[in-house]
């Protein structure tokens, strides 16, 4: 599999996503605080091997063909603790998705994540534009997007596994994420380093 770097930011870890996470993967993901916004592809009631068929049916070969990169998400405190995860892809209009454990919520934990994951996306794989859905009741997630420069670009009508309801896509373009980072609005950027 082609190497894939641990990001860190002031408070976390972002390690590339491995087998061996499915097991605190399926012990935290099924929360309906956590899945109630996700796509509805996501199954509902989630299965007892849901973890681990999706990681090694879906998303590790997404990484090892370069369509996906996955990281967990780490506090620096706890290095062993997996509290969430962060994804971007080369789907349309859905570039970066993420979870994270109701615990450590509301700390600003994941907009740090998407700053060094943005960065992963315009810096490294120079892509140029991200595109983020989310549904219109996930106000938290619009607060992160409205806080990285997003704009909104559309509102449609979308599945989510709690229900049918508007979604909104939000973007940002290369352009616009290095006027914002030249003007100092990022923030501290996040750290690669070698595995």
């Amino acid at each position: 599999m082609p190497t894939l770097p641990i990001l860190t930011t002031p408070r976390l870890i972002l390690r590339p996503l491995e087998l061996d996470d499915a097991p605190a993967i399926q012990a935290l993901f099924p929360q309906w605080e956590i899945v109630r916004y996700l796509a509805d592809r996501v199954p509902w009631p989630y299965p007892e091997d849901g973890a681990l068929s999706f990681m090694r049916d879906v998303s590790l070969p997404a990484m090892q063909q370069e369509r996906e990169w996955h990281w967990s998400i780490r506090p620096q405190s706890q290095p062993q603790t997996l509290i969430g995860v962060i994804s971007l892809s080369d789907e349309v209009d859905n570039n970066r998705g993420f979870w994270l454990d109701p615990n450590w919520q509301r700390q600003g934990l994941m907009q740090e994540a998407c700053e060094a994951a943005t960065a992963y996306w315009f810096e490294v794989l120079q892509r140029p534009v991200l595109r983020a859905p989310k549904a219109l009741p996930n106000l938290a997630s619009r607060r992160i997007s409205e806080r990285s420069g997003m704009r909104l670009v559309e509102i449609v009508e979308k599945n989510y596994v709690s229900g049918r309801f508007p979604s909104e896509l939000w973007e940002i373009t290369r352009e616009a994420w290095q006027r914002r980072n030249a003007e100092g609005n990022l923030g501290e950027l996040a750290q690669t380093n070698d595995r």
